[in-house]
């Protein structure tokens, strides 16, 4: 692997060792004024890291959009030249029914300059992929990314282009040949998964929502990859719910565990926060605070497996106010070593400014949500502590039964015990 040196063989310039990849141009990729998915997030959390002192003496990255030959490496050209024509066409009422590849529907209206506005998520991502390969920093961060329901010809989940699988496929062309993803958000990395299913250069992970209760419907603990490249996707279903304690749980019984088998060179990490118990689209319950410990989980894994290459992108969440921005402040702190504690009390100034954003929005005091993050670490089938406390026993039984079960299907094609703890 050549990851410290330019294409062109001259080696790469010194850079800071953690980047923020950001663009004013993020904020165009808004579907309507009344979508779930809101660009306001993403100001929103970097006015808040600026509040908190985050970005200081910090190097930003400004990308450039994704380049048509960028975007083939994942989809096909009809499907670009569709989201092209659909977005110069969108002030004379494109739908559903005159524009194929799933766009014009209600979760993917058409909106002006589409393709711009996604390509420059595509670009961010991929900007960052290139400055860990050439050894230009160790850990990049781009909240505007993780785009993960893109399908190579179909719009998806609010998803136009999957900048996650353009920079894992551009990683692969470039000197890597073993890449795991790993994606908390609350629905699963279905596009990722699906682009990579048959590569056994790609491990992909996903912790999610089960698919009988949420949409896409896919990411069930059988999925397991296929041909020479099964046991390459893992995928680890948790039910409506589930607290942070659980939920931390099964990701340190499960997600250790493949990383250390597969022992990526670069960890690409979906950072989706719908998983909070307050998102509207979403039924599980972790909060801010368990968000954040799954950031620092998985930071520590790039650290300890993969020389600390660690490439960090957003995804979804609907909290737009109260959860996005605090969450993804401590992703942003994660990535550059400079963490903040849960009970920092949230700046004075960014109240102000929200507050006269969204008037009627009770906001956050401080930045956590006093969660309980102190999780029982799994010890193997049958070891499911019993507390006393009905509704408490009854949902570490499930939570046990989709780690078994997700370690039954996966752990043996990866070399692994499913049943031993220590794996």
């Amino acid at each position: 692997m050549t990851a410290s040196i330019r294409s062109d063989g001259d080696p790469a310039p010194p850079r800071a060792n953690r980047v923020v990849v950001w663009s004013p141009e993020y904020l165009s990729y808004r579907w309507s004024n009344d979508h779930p998915m809101n660009p306001t997030r993403l100001d929103l959390t970097m006015e808040l890291s600026r509040g908190l002192g985050l970005l200081e003496g910090i190097e930003f990255l400004e990308p450039t959009p994704a380049t048509d030959v960028d975007l083939l490496r994942i989809h096909t050209p009809a499907y670009l030249a569709a989201v092209k024509q659909a977005g110069h066409s969108a002030s004379n009422g494109v739908t559903g029914a005159d524009v194929p590849h799933g766009l014009g529907t209600e979760d993917n209206p058409v909106f002006p300059q589409m393709h711009e506005a996604s390509a420059i998520l595509a670009g961010g991502s991929l900007a960052a992929a290139k400055e860990i390969a050439s050894g230009r920093t160790r850990r990049a961060v781009s909240i505007g990314g993780g785009m993960h329901h893109a399908m190579a010809d179909w719009a998806s989940g609010f998803c136009v282009y999957n900048d996650a699988a353009v920079a894992i496929s551009w990683l692969l062309d470039n000197g890597y040949d073993r890449i795991a993803y790993i994606d908390v958000d609350a629905h699963h990395g279905d596009g990722v998964q699906h682009a990579f299913l048959g590569d056994p250069r790609v491990l992909t992970v996903s912790l999610h929502q089960h698919p009988a209760t949420l949409w896409p419907n896919t990411g069930w603990s059988s999925e397991v990859g296929d041909g020479a490249a099964e046991g390459t996707a893992v995928n680890i279903p948790v039910l409506p719910g589930t607290v942070d304690a659980l939920w931390l749980r099964a990701f340190h019984a499960v997600v250790p565990g493949a990383i250390a088998a597969f022992r990526p060179q670069i960890i690409i990490s979906q950072c989706g926060v719908d998983s909070h118990r307050e998102d509207p689209l979403a039924d599980l319950a972790l909060t801010v605070d368990g968000q954040r410990a799954a950031f620092l989980a998985m930071r520590d894994l790039a650290d300890r497996y993969s020389e600390g290459r660690w490439l960090a992108v957003g995804g979804g969440g609907y909290g737009l106010v109260r959860v996005v921005p605090r969450a993804w402040t401590h992703l942003i702190a994660a990535a550059l070593d400079r963490e903040i504690d849960v009970s920092t009390a949230v700046p004075d100034g960014w109240k102000e400014t929200t507050g006269a954003l969204a008037p009627g929005v009770d906001l956050p005091l401080t930045m956590g949500d006093g969660g309980d993050v102190n999780y029982a670490k799994w010890d193997g089938p049958g070891g499911t502590p019993e507390t006393g406390v009905a509704s408490v026993d009854r949902a570490l039984t499930r939570i046990d039964s989709a780690i078994i079960a997700t370690r039954r299907a996966s752990f043996p094609l990866l070399g692994l015990d499913p049943e031993d703890p220590r794996d």
